[in-house]
């Protein structure tokens, strides 16, 4: 996989990302989230109020990050889709939504050319 700037894979709403910066930045986020669940637990273990408040605030603040991250990179695999950002709410149909935003965003391939979002990710 060529470079990635992960600055704009992760922060920003704009263009489009293929299927392999995708899955890179599921795993960065999943990798994040485990990283400081593993940290509030030990927080949590310690015992002291203090450690415990400082971890439970830290979490919620990493929680909103991790929320940002979640739809900047599912808005961009939309986009490389050919498909506004807002289809991201599909997700919320129970059942069938969840489903169907995976294959979208992980499974299917992006528009063969530029569309309206920007230029193929894959293009030379």
């Amino acid at each position: 996989m060529e470079n990635i700037d992960w600055k704009h894979l992760l922060f920003q709403f704009d263009g489009r990302i293929n299927r392999g910066k995708f899955w890179a930045g599921v795993a960065v986020s999943w990798g994040i989230g485990l990283l400081f669940a593993i940290l509030i637990g030990v927080a949590v273990a310690s015992g002291s109020s203090a450690v415990v408040t400082i971890g439970v605030l830290l979490g919620v603040v990493l929680y909103v990050g991790l929320i940002w991250i979640g739809l900047a990179i599912s808005i961009k695999r939309w986009h490389d889709r050919g498909k506004s950002g807002w289809w991201i709410f599909i997700a919320f149909i129970p059942i069938i939504g969840g489903i169907w935003a995976l294959v979208e965003t992980g499974f299917l391939e992006g528009d063969p050319g530029d569309n309206q979002y920007g230029p193929n990710p894959l293009a030379a």
